[in-house]
Order: structure tokens, then sequence, then C-alpha cells
């Protein structure tokens, strides 16, 4: 038995349904993220990966179906709450602080999971509320420690990408959502992100939307693919890259080198 088969399962989703009056934007989705993994979600756009991200993290409410997070049944729980329970979540878009400097942004990430303390304006953050050994550990890991200082909007797009991951890392999770992580990056930022997401399983989980197929083949552990609001195939990269069906919906000669199914 491989070590990821063996491990346990973190999160599952059961028969998970979102619906727009008649539109069914996710129908009856399963999926099981085991601990310590990578596990992708590729497919089309408008497959359905961002809206099975909001039933998953608790932004968006269900219309059908079971969530289960480490142990407890999340279905109904706001966003807040899974946060507590240990989900964080970077979406396709930045939204980081940009007149702050870096280190604040990770000393607010952090405070975020007690929102009492987060919102507390009257107190200097000091001792515990700086958050100051969350912060230089997370520094360290993005390779940002020499712009600890630095407001935000003066970093480039990759150390943007960066700090987002950063930002979930802050909260200490057991499992990060990072929806499109290298959107929009350069060449020469795409091996520093990769190797940040592939680092991340040590210690947490990872559930992860990307469109860079090479950086999905390469990292992950499982691969599950969408299309129409259903998942049309799960499992290990190697076997999604020669799947038939995989080739002829979705990935046709991007990462397979022939040609899609008629």
């Amino acid at each position: 038995m491989n070590s990821v088969t063996s491990s346990p399962i973190l999160l599952e989703a059961v028969g998970v349904e979102k619906r727009y009056d008649k539109f069914a934007a996710l129908a009856g989705v399963d999926l099981k993220v085991r601990a310590h993994t990578v596990h992708s979600v590729i497919g089309p756009n408008g497959a359905g990966k961002t809206t099975l991200f909001h039933m998953l993290t608790g932004t968006k409410n269900v219309s059908g179906g079971r969530i289960v997070f480490d142990g407890h049944d999340v279905t109904h729980e706001p966003d807040h709450r899974r946060v507590q329970r240990g989900m964080a979540r970077s979406f396709q878009v930045t939204s980081l602080f940009l007149t702050l400097p870096v280190r604040e942004n990770l000393r607010l990430a952090a405070q975020g999971t007690a929102p009492r303390h987060a919102l507390n304006c009257w107190h200097a953050p000091l001792g515990t509320r700086s958050q100051a050994d969350v912060v230089a550990s997370v520094l360290a890991r993005l390779g940002l420690e020499r712009h600890a200082d630095t407001p935000v909007g003066n970093l480039s797009h990759g150390q943007q990408r960066r700090l987002e991951v950063g930002m979930a890392l802050a909260a200490r999770p057991k499992a990060i959502f990072l929806d499109e992580p290298t959107s929009g990056m350069g060449i020469d930022d795409l091996d520093d992100m990769k190797r940040l997401i592939q680092g991340l399983k040590d210690e947490h989980t990872v559930v992860l939307i990307e469109h860079n197929m090479n950086i999905v083949m390469d990292i992950s552990d499982t691969v599950t693919v969408m299309q129409q609001g259903r998942v049309l195939a799960e499992g290990h990269p190697h076997a999604i890259r020669s799947d038939d069906r995989v080739r002829s919906a979705y990935l046709g000669n991007m990462i397979t080198g022939g040609k899609a199914a008629a």
C-alpha cells in the first residue's frame, strides 16, 4: 500500500450540489482528500472547480450533499467557523493589504483565526499579539525575509502570489485551498511557487485548482478532473494523463503529446 492511500481522509464531500434556479453548477460531487497530500482539481472553464471550493470552504451554501472535515460535519457551518477548524484559502485574484508591509499582512492573517483578537484596534500588536514567531516562520518559508517591511504594493506579482499562500499558512491550517496560485506568473516565478506548494504537504494538506498542467502533474498525489459540475475522473497523475476520457474532454495534446479523441 502506498503512502497516499494509507493516509487518513481529512476532507470528504458526498453528493455535493449547488443549484442556481434550474442551473446545476455542481451536480452531485464526491471527493475524498487525504491528509498530507497535494490534491489537484482540474477541468475546463465552467466545470465547477471554484464553485466546489466555495462549498468546501463555506463561502457559499450548498444546495445538497454533505461535507465532513477532520471528523466534523461542516456542511452548514459558516466560513469563519471552518477557518477555526483548520481551513485556509487563497483566491484567484490577489486579496492583500497593498499599503501595509508584508509583515503586517502576515500578522493580520495569523490573528484572523481568532476574530476577537483580529478586530481589536485598541491595543498595539505587542507580545503574543504580534504573532512574531508565526510571521518569522512564514517569511522564511516564502523567502521574503528581506521584504518584511516592504509595502505589499511594491512587491512583484510573483512575490504577491507567494505572499497569498503565506497568508493562508499564517493561519496555521490543517488544509490549504489554493485557487490558481500561479495565475499571471512569469516563468521565473513558477519554480519558486512549485517548490513552495510541494513542500507544504509535510505539515499541511493542499487542495489545488491550477491550469498549469506541468505543475499539476509534477506535484500532485491525486488529480480530480471535473466537467460540467461532475467528477469525470480521479486518480494518480500518470493515470489521468493517459485517460482517454480526460484527453477527449480536456487535456488533449496539452500534456499528453497526442491528439484529443474525436
